[in-house]
C-alpha cells in the first residue's frame, strides 16, 4: 500500500476546513488551528486515518466483497467514478436512489429491467413495439443506465460504503447505519464524525483534495484485490498439483494390476 505523504496532502489542500462559524464541535480533535476565520485540519491525523481506512478496505477487497463508492457533488463525481471503475467497484455519482440499501430488492428489480430491455433488442421483440412504445422504452433504459448502470454488477448489498461529504449524502449514511454497513468517509470540519466508522478528516470540497485521498484509498483496495488474486492462483496451483499426484497414483496402481 502506498505510504501517505503529509507534504502531498498539504500541496493538495487537504488541510483546508470550513469557516469557523460553520464547524461541528465534534471535529475538534482533528482541528490543528484557526487561520483567517477558517479551520485548519491536522494532516498528521489525516494521514494516520487514511492508512487505517485503506488497510481496512484492503481486507474487505481481499475477501471478495464489494465497496460502494458514493459522491454526487460536482467536483467529486468524475474522480470517484474513474477510481471505482479502475478498481471494478460499484459507484453512484448521480442522485442517491432512496432505499438503495434498505430496499435493495426493489433496486435490483430496476437493474434487471435494463437487462430485460437489452434482451428485447437482441431477440427482436423491441422492433414489434410501436414507435411511441420504443421511444418510451429507450428513455427508461437511458434513465436506468444513468442512475443505476454503475451498480449493475452489484448483486448483493455492499460490505462497506465510501462517501465524499457525509452532510450531502446524509440519506445514504442513515441507510448504511440501519443495516450496520461500515462507513468510510472524507469528513470536513462542518460535519459530525460520529456518523462514520472510519473518519478521514479532510477537505471534501476541492477536487485536488478528493483526488489525493482517493489515490491512497485506491492503493489500499488494489493491494487487497492483488492479495485475493494471489490466493486464488495459489489455490488453482494446489488443485493442479493434487490432480497430477492423483493421476500418477492411478497409473501406478494400473501398472501393478497388470503385473
Amino acid at each position: 500500500m502506498e505510504k501517505v505523504d503529509v507534504k502531498s496532502l498539504l500541496e493538495a489542500g487537504v488541510h483546508f476546513g470550513h469557516l469557523t462559524r460553520k464547524w461541528d464541535p465534534n471535529m475538534a480533535p482533528y482541528v490543528y488551528m484557526e487561520r483567517n476565520g477558517i479551520h485548519i485540519i491536522n494532516l498528521y491525523k489525516t494521514a494516520a486515518k487514511i492508512e487505517e481506512a485503506a488497510m481496512a478496505m484492503a481486507k474487505i477487497a481481499a475477501s471478495g466483497r464489494k465497496i460502494l463508492f458514493l459522491a454526487t457533488k460536482k467536483q467529486a463525481k468524475e474522480i470517484v467514478a474513474q477510481t471505482a471503475s479502475e478498481l471494478n467497484m460499484p459507484y453512484i455519482t448521480e442522485r442517491w436512489p432512496g432505499g438503495m440499501l434498505t430496499n435493495f430488492v426493489t433496486i435490483r428489480k430496476a437493474v434487471k429491467k435494463m437487462s430485460m430491455i437489452d434482451r428485447m433488442k437482441k431477440d427482436g421483440t423491441f422492433n414489434t413495439l410501436s414507435k411511441k412504445e420504443r421511444l418510451q422504452v429507450d428513455r427508461l433504459r437511458t434513465k436506468l443506465e444513468k442512475n443505476l448502470g454503475s451498480i449493475s454488477d452489484m448483486t448483493r448489498l455492499p460490505a462497506a460504503l465510501f462517501i465524499v461529504d457525509i452532510k450531502r449524502e446524509h440519506i445514504a449514511v442513515k441507510e448504511a447505519q440501519k443495516l450496520n454497513i461500515p462507513i468510510f468517509a472524507m469528513v470536513d470540519t462542518n460535519s459530525d464524525p460520529r456518523e462514520v466508522d472510519y473518519v478521514i478528516p479532510a477537505n471534501d470540497d476541492a477536487s485536488k483534495s478528493i483526488s489525493k485521498v482517493l489515490q491512497y484509498i485506491a492503493s489500499g483496495v488494489s493491494e487487497g484485490l492483488m492479495d485475493r488474486k494471489a490466493d486464488s492462483d495459489a489455490d488453482i496451483n494446489l488443485d493442479d498439483t493434487a490432480a497430477v499426484g492423483k493421476s500418477k497414483a492411478s497409473k501406478t496402481v494400473a501398472v501393478r494390476e497388470e503385473e
